[in-house]
């Protein structure tokens, strides 16, 4: 059983402000994210999203590692929305889902934009 504590809800907000400003056939990395959203960590924007405490509905899918990648088990369902907002993909070895971060990276104008 994990004891992580829940993220602060000011952290969460600033994490969820930003994952919602992306947009489609887009994509940030947890990185970007984390320096936008004035965060410590990529890892604490994984776990805010992947725990949501805001209940808003987030487009998960267009956060990804740097390298362009997602967990294993969210490839497919990413696949299909990537296909549909006609993000820059490309197949690596393993022939899983790589967004192509050359062609898909956003950069907003401002961290607020």
């Amino acid at each position: 059983m994990s004891h992580r504590a829940a993220p602060d809800t000011g952290l969460a907000r600033r994490v969820t402000d930003v994952v919602a400003t992306i947009p489609p056939g887009r994509v940030l990395s947890y990185r970007d994210v984390a320096e936008l959203a004035e965060c410590r960590s990529p890892r604490v924007v994984g776990t805010v999203m992947a725990r949501n405490p805001t209940g808003e509905t987030l487009p998960w899918w267009r956060v990804v590692t740097v390298q362009g990648t997602l967990a294993d088990h969210l490839q497919a369902e990413a696949r299909e929305r990537y296909r549909e907002e006609g993000t820059p993909l490309r197949e690596d070895d393993r022939h899983l889902v790589r967004v192509d971060m050359d062609r898909a990276l956003w950069t907003p104008d401002s961290p607020g934009a």
